[in-house]
């Protein structure tokens, strides 16, 4: 049954105009209940939200009315396109035709990788740039029949091993850095819902390693320690008591976050650092030294009224190095086998010159940071302030002062959630309420006012409410500048309709070098909910095109056709190797008993890229894809006899139909 608003009116019978006026009222409701703050003292600045001139009030209910609105637009036949105020607005489409070609002719190649996240779907998606050409998807947090993920004991075990949850919701894929530049090695990206980091091997474009971060529910960040890959930090965002097993569980003042840092090579929990607040998103500098992470509630309230009733939250910086001498002094304790380090405010470890961790007021509600190309500036965009807040640095350990800390604040639009670079630069930052892309100088930010708007170049209108916003290799020292994609999250009139569930619309925006405009060349629909993406070119990757059987060399078998058989290895445990080619397998069938474990390894002996063969058992839930020159294992229990026919389910060749064999489970007597 669905739920009547509160005033007893029927939800089903109200116009557009009427779920506006009722979702402003709840947003009345909700702030009268809530106190305007009050002024803080001299030891802990207050910040205006700069540049804003709207009240709060009336920008919270501006955000909801826009929302409300463009939810229902599709309904009401009425599409909301809004412009925004600042610099030139383009309009939604292509507009001068002065941007090169993004179409990709028939058998050449991209110029760029784009691993997008795929959200919900637990899955890495391979796009290439500029065609938007979806490429491949690599499964990390979910099974998936087509790749063999998660049917082989291999990846079943990896997942099982890393909490056997049956799905994840990965958002911040990142690229392994050698001096500052991505090296082609691994991928990483977390796991929102269950609070778990992946590794993505770049050779053979498959999940290898899957960490449980211990102590936490939800990593919501995920950064590389730029430059060399020092840690793979995670934001844990979902305050919990410490550890979460009972006590304090109505105490919210006793909940606690985590910042947590993962080595990239034993995919192993490190440390861990408590703040106060809740932890967002996170990036680090480029010399190794601070990961800044944003960050909201600092009231740290549990519902949504006392979350977003202070003007200001803290970013975090954590000097990492105080944090390695502080865990080698023993100044932590041990929670669930991993090392938890005090950084909150009221910390011993931040009461001296050198304090672990340093906060820095910012307003409102900040929800992402990222570090420039140069790695001067930390860029944090205000979410609920139309602003973007630069961080010096350099400053970080020059100043005790938070205001010294703060090296600019224009004011880009409504709604402000990420930023990305050209290296030119430029900053590109996403409004989501304003539905646009923000071009603006970041270094006549720094020379600006605080809160002007006259650091902004132009806006582009994107179609609608952008999440991330990333151009080609932002995140690296030397951008390259020349697209952008806008990852929005409505898509509304663009496509087809498909029924009640949209895709998401990722659009490609050439961005060119130096003062050119931005221009919108194309819309891709995207499969709900990619949340982030990040680019390299492909002079920087050299994925194999067929497994290199050394590389797992006393970890399995390469089973040759010779050596296909069956070895009874227990009184119910019975050994299959077979080998697959070309339009057969190296077994015509094999017979063993029901009740029998049986550990069914194949190997694919081609040598030729391109050609995969599958192995499939329904009944028993086995499904292998084997890449040539791999193998892989299923094991299973024979516990039903009579005749279970398994066969190729990849199309191999013109007998594909025919490559097929028998298991023959006999009954026990």
């Amino acid at each position: 049954m669905t739920d009547s608003p509160s005033d007893g009116t029927d939800s089903t019978e109200l116009d557009p105009e009427a779920v506006v006026e009722r979702h402003e009222r709840q947003i009345e409701d909700l702030l009268a209940e809530v106190d305007e703050p009050t002024p803080r003292g001299d030891d802990s600045p207050t910040l205006e939200l700069a540049g804003l001139e709207l009240n709060r009030r009336d920008f919270v209910k501006a955000g909801v009315a826009t929302g409300a609105m463009a939810g229902l637009a599709g309904c009401s036949g009425d599409i909301i396109n809004r412009g925004g105020s600042g610099g030139n607005s383009n309009n939604g489409g292509s507009q001068s035709g002065s941007a090169p070609d993004h179409k990709v002719p028939p058998g050449e190649h991209d110029e760029y990788y784009g691993f997008w996240s795929g959200g919900q779907s637990g899955e890495i998606r391979i796009v290439g740039i500029p065609s938007m050409r979806e490429l491949m998807r690599i499964p990390v947090f979910n099974k998936e029949a087509s790749r063999g993920y998660g049917f082989d004991d291999e990846t079943r075990e990896m997942l099982e091993g890393a909490g056997d949850y049956t799905w994840g919701d990965n958002h911040h894929p990142v690229l392994s850095e050698t001096d500052g530049d991505y090296d082609g090695e691994y991928l990483w990206v977390n796991d929102k819902a269950n609070g778990r980091i992946a590794r993505v091997s770049l050779k053979y474009f498959e999940t290898d390693a899957i960490t449980d971060v211990p102590n936490v529910q939800s990593v919501h960040g995920c950064a590389v320690q730029s430059p060399d890959t020092g840690y793979i930090f995670g934001n844990g965002e979902f305050r919990t008591p410490l550890p979460n097993d009972g006590r304090d569980v109505h105490n919210p003042e006793k909940y606690t976050a985590l910042f947590s840092a993962i080595n990239p090579q034993t995919m192993e929990t490190e440390w861990q650092v408590e703040v106060d607040g809740n932890l967002d998103i996170v990036d680090t500098d480029k010399d190794g030294r601070w990961a800044i992470a944003s960050a909201y509630n600092s009231e740290e309230a549990t519902e949504v009224s006392g979350m977003t009733h202070d003007d200001r939250d803290y970013v975090k910086a954590f000097d990492v190095p105080q944090i390695e001498k502080a865990v080698e002094a023993g100044n932590y304790r041990e929670v669930n086998g991993v090392p938890v380090v005090d950084g909150t405010q009221d910390s011993s470890l931040n009461s001296g010159d050198s304090p672990i961790v340093r906060y820095i007021p910012t307003p409102k509600s900040p929800h992402c940071v990222e570090v420039g190309p140069d790695g001067k500036y930390a860029f944090i965009a205000g979410k609920l302030s139309p602003t973007v807040t630069m961080l010096d640095i350099e400053a970080l350990d020059s100043s005790s002062d938070p205001d010294d800390v703060v090296a600019g604040r224009p004011k880009v639009g409504l709604g402000p959630l990420h930023t990305t670079f050209d290296g030119n630069g430029h900053a590109y930052t996403s409004l989501f309420i304003d539905s646009q892309a923000a071009k603006w100088d970041i270094e006549a930010a720094v020379d600006a006012e605080a809160g002007s708007t006259d650091p902004v170049i132009e806006k582009q209108d994107v179609h609608y409410n952008p999440g991330h916003i990333q151009a080609v290799e932002a995140m690296t020292t030397d951008p390259d500048g020349e697209w952008l994609v806008s990852l929005n999250k409505l898509s509304k009139d663009r496509f087809l309709p498909v029924g009640p569930i949209h895709p998401d619309n990722d659009q490609l925006i050439h961005i060119g070098q130096g003062d050119k405009e931005m221009e919108l060349v194309a819309d891709h629909p995207a499969y709900p909910e990619p949340h982030d993406c990040v680019f390299a070119h492909r002079d920087k990757l050299d994925p194999a095109t067929t497994y290199d059987k050394a590389d797992y060399e006393g970890e399995k078998e390469f089973v040759k056709q010779s050596d296909s058989g069956v070895e009874r290895t227990g009184e119910r445990s019975v050994d299959v190797k077979m080998s697959s080619m070309r339009s057969e397998f190296g077994l015509k069938e094999f017979t063993v008993k029901e009740g029998d474990e049986v550990t069914f390894t194949v190997t694919n002996i081609e040598g030729v890229r391109d050609i995969i063969h599958g192995v499939a058992i329904p009944e028993y839930d086995v499904h292998l894809a084997i890449a040539p020159q791999d193998t892989r294992s299923a094991t299973f229990t024979a516990d039903e006899p009579g005749v279970y026919w398994f066969y190729c389910t990849y199309f191999c060749s013109a007998l594909h139909l025919e490559m097929r064999s028998r298991m023959i489970v006999e009954p026990r007597d």
